[in-house]
Order: structure tokens, then C-alpha cells, then sequence
């Protein structure tokens, strides 16, 4: 009877060893925001695991959430959290959404480097976008028409947006939507009158981001809550991942100092302090 029970343990060894060594395939859809984060992680995770293709895409928070109720990913990048309605709908499909906070991040308001404004309200903020501010010179600036430019109605940045400086109005109609926060970046840094809002990973040197009341967005202000626009970035899963899977590897990584070293890398907020 022992000799029983070590081969059926030893089969089993056998057997769990075999599922990790396996060609594995973990797919991960959603936000814009999240997708470098969720890029960076997979290229270290496929480095340390060559059996195991991760693959990402970009369609958007919205669309994120539609692939995981779906079945059609196995990981939703989220700039937001899950609405009520698309975690019911989860629900009513046998999938049980569990959120895991990757990083943090503000929301910075991009100007063209040459703009000389430095600082708006939100108040200001949100009367350019409902069409009340329509020139630069009522802001301090150049006597120039505003260009408007938001994420896509799909996206989290914009659910973000339209909940912390909008107030929930909607923006006037001459605004122009774009489907990445990277296109946002695009159009502000090769357009000088346009202003327009990405994750905090998208700020460099091509672009450049307004105080907001007083604060510039930074890890310490949004650290410290100072930054007025914040948020947590999600990866979502159906349930908490078998324990030692790939999949609970690999979305774990955030907690890791290495995983910490990529998120600063990208310009975002780590969850962790790793000294």
C-alpha cells in the first residue's frame, strides 16, 4: 500500500511538472493604458518561460471586460474599474471578475511643449471641454483657437476623465476622440493649440503636462494623493488563478521587485516599495 501511494504521488509530480512544462498561451486584452505594463511583463515572463506565448492587445477597457465575460482572454487590462453592469453580466456567464491593482497612475492634461501655460483648474479644464474656454488667451495664453482632443467613449481613461474633471457633462461636439492614449500623445506633441489628457506613462519630453490646481502629476503626488486626478490601473481574471499556474505567475509579477523596476521604468506608480 505505500509503495502505492509514492507511484500515485510521483505520477502526480510527474503530471504537475508536465502542465508547467507544456506549451502554455495566456492572452491579455483591454486598456491602451495598461498594455505597456501588460507588454513589459510579458516579454520578462516569456524570457523566464519559453514554453509560454503571452499575447496582448489594445482594444481598449471596455472591450477588455467584453473579452473576459467572452472567455476570449484570460487576463483584462482595465484603466477603470469593472461597471456594475459588466460585473453582473459576468455573474449571469459563470465568470467571477477579480481585480488585481498593477499599478497607479494619474491623469496628466498634455499641452504642446511651446504652449506657455503652465497650470489649470479643473474647473478650467472642464469648461475648455464643454466649450465654454475656447482660446488660449482666456487661460493665460496665445491668442489661439483650442484644440480639443479625448480617448474613445470605450475607453477607461475616458470614463476616468468624464467622472473626475467632466463631472459627468458631456463634452462639446467639435472634440476629437482618438483610440489610444498613444494617438493622444501624437496629436498634442504635432499639434501647438491642441491639449488633450493620456496615462502618466505617456508624458515625455515631446509633450508637456499642466499643473492642476497648483500640482504637477508625479509618482510623489499621486503617491500622496496630492495630484487631483488619479486612479488605480486593473488586470482582471475569471476568479484567482490556480495556484502555481502560469497564469497566477505571471499576474502576480506587479508585487515583485522586478515588477516594480517595470512599472517605474514606464512612467506609472508601483504598488509595492522595494528599497
Amino acid at each position: 500500500m505505500k509503495k502505492f501511494f509514492i507511484v500515485i504521488s510521483a505520477l502526480m509530480l510527474i503530471m504537475n511538472v508536465t502542465d508547467l512544462s507544456a506549451k502554455s498561451k495566456i492572452v491579455i486584452d483591454g486598456s491602451t493604458t495598461v498594455g505597456p505594463i501588460a507588454k513589459a511583463f510579458a516579454e520578462y515572463y516569456m524570457t523566464l518561460n519559453r514554453n509560454v506565448n503571452v499575447i496582448v492587445s489594445e482594444s481598449g477597457s471596455g472591450n477588455g471586460a467584453k473579452s473576459l465575460l467572452n472567455k476570449d482572454c484570460d487576463i483584462a487590462d482595465m484603466s477603470r474599474f469593472m461597471k456594475e453592469k459588466e460585473f453582473a453580466a459576468a455573474i449571469h456567464k459563470g465568470i467571477m471578475p477579480v481585480a488585481h491593482v498593477v499599478a497607479l497612475d494619474g491623469l496628466p492634461i498634455l499641452v504642446h511643449p511651446s504652449n506657455p501655460v503652465d497650470n489649470l483648474t479643473i474647473k478650467q479644464v472642464r469648461e475648455i471641454y464643454l466649450g465654454k474656454i475656447t482660446n488660449w488667451k482666456e487661460v493665460g495664453g496665445p491668442d489661439k483657437k483650442i484644440v480639443m482632443i479625448s480617448r474613445d467613449t470605450n475607453s477607461g481613461t475616458y470614463e476616468t476623465f468624464h467622472k473626475m474633471v467632466m463631472k459627468k457633462q458631456k463634452i462639446v461636439r467639435n472634440c476629437e476622440y482618438v483610440g489610444s492614449n498613444g494617438a493622444v500623445k501624437g496629436r498634442v506633441q504635432n499639434t501647438p493649440n491642441a491639449i488633450g489628457y493620456a496615462g502618466l506613462g505617456f508624458v515625455d519630453r515631446t509633450v508637456k503636462a499642466l499643473k492642476i490646481n497648483g500640482i504637477y502629476p508625479s509618482k510623489k503626488t499621486v503617491t500622496s494623493g496630492k495630484y487631483p486626478i488619479a486612479r488605480a490601473l486593473f488586470m482582471f481574471t475569471d476568479g484567482y488563478p490556480k495556484l502555481g499556474s502560469h497564469l497566477y505567475n505571471f499576474i502576480r509579477i506587479y508585487l515583485s521587485r522586478k515588477g516594480q523596476q517595470m512599472v517605474q521604468r514606464i512612467g506609472f506608480v508601483p504598488v509595492t516599495n522595494y528599497r
